[in-house]
């Protein structure tokens, strides 16, 4: 086997070993899971979370999503933490405390210092016969029996197993909380995921030019329009209702079907009935419609009348797209 097989080899060999130690943790979630779920939900306080080593980088991460998905989250380093940072537990908040072990001396200085707190103690653990395990008011069990890791040694499969049971616990209370992609925009607001979460279409068109000819405007009038407002094409409106639509397409069209242009108007050429949407719509509901329809533009309403035009090159600049 050449090197390049045997690095594929090994990939392969460690997704699967985590892959089998992750899909074992479902049959761990149980009574104790769901109560400890259930005690975060009803705390006033927020969910101070602590660990050692890998496992506090796992913390830390957990920390963003919670924080992410609408449940108040802090991240304590246990080293820290006895040098300190105790102070960040308030009287309402609830501690998750991840260690694979149970048993790193880290953990047994601070569980206790916790404990003196009265508040409620959550472990993450491999172990729930450890120290931590034995402590804790609820164990969240994260048992792997092997580490991915030839020599198992490093932390690998263990830390992958805390990092999934954290998702589930913010997944749950993202339920419990009937928290909507609204809320989740709230705190995304930056970006292609917020965009694609509050951005609406007049947001985009309200800044765009409005290209617009009445049905009987003549061709030169049309083109120049379309030259001037650089979108691709122009709507076609009668009392500020939308009647139609000229695209380059359109003009194209025109160019190879008539020999004269004199006497051509914009209804003469003009696509009857376009595709359109409302301005309070969300662009990537625009987007599902340009893509529906293998579309370009989209022409946008106000209370049924003609309030401007949605390029799909605008989506791609907004990075929806």
């Amino acid at each position: 086997m050449n090197t390049l097989d045997t690095i594929i080899s090994f990939a392969q060999q460690t997704i699967n070993e985590e892959a089998k130690a992750i899909a074992h943790l479902e049959e761990l979630i149980d009574q104790e899971f769901a109560e400890a779920v259930h005690t975060i939900h009803n705390s006033n306080g927020r969910v101070i979370i602590t660990g050692i080593g890998k496992s506090a980088i796992i913390a830390s991460k957990i920390v963003a999503t919670m924080n992410s998905t609408g449940t108040p989250a802090v991240f304590m380093h246990a080293a820290d933490a006895i040098h300190g940072d105790l102070g960040n537990i308030l009287k309402d908040d609830v501690v998750i405390c991840i260690s694979k072990s149970g048993n790193t001396p880290e953990i047994k200085v601070l569980v206790p210092l916790i404990k003196n707190f009265n508040n409620t103690l959550i472990g993450i653990t491999s172990n729930k016969e450890s120290f931590l395990g034995k402590e804790a008011d609820f164990v969240l069990n994260a048992f792997v029996e092997k580490e991915a890791c030839p020599n198992n040694l490093a932390p690998t499969t263990s830390t992958t197993a805390q990092l999934v049971i954290g998702d589930a616990v913010a997944v749950c209370l993202l339920h419990l909380k009937g928290f909507s992609s609204r809320d989740f925009a709230k705190y995304h607001p930056g970006g292609a995921l917020g965009k694609k979460l509050y951005l609406r279409v007049n947001d985009i068109v309200s800044k765009n030019e409005k290209p617009n000819v009445s049905p009987d405007s003549d061709i030169n009038a049309v083109i120049v329009e379309m030259t001037e407002k650089r979108l691709g094409a122009t709507a076609v409106t009668e009392d500020d209702k939308i009647i139609g639509i000229i695209t380059d397409g359109d003009l194209r069209r025109m160019l190879t079907t008539n020999t004269s242009f004199n006497g051509l108007t914009a209804k003469d050429i003009m696509s009857p009935s376009p595709k359109r949407i409302d301005v309070d719509a969300m662009a990537v509901d625009a987007l599902d419609r340009l893509e529906e329809y293998g579309i370009s533009q989209l022409l946008a309403e106000e209370k049924g009348k003609y309030a401007g035009l949605l390029h799909i090159h605008d989506l791609m600049r907004e990075g929806i797209l």
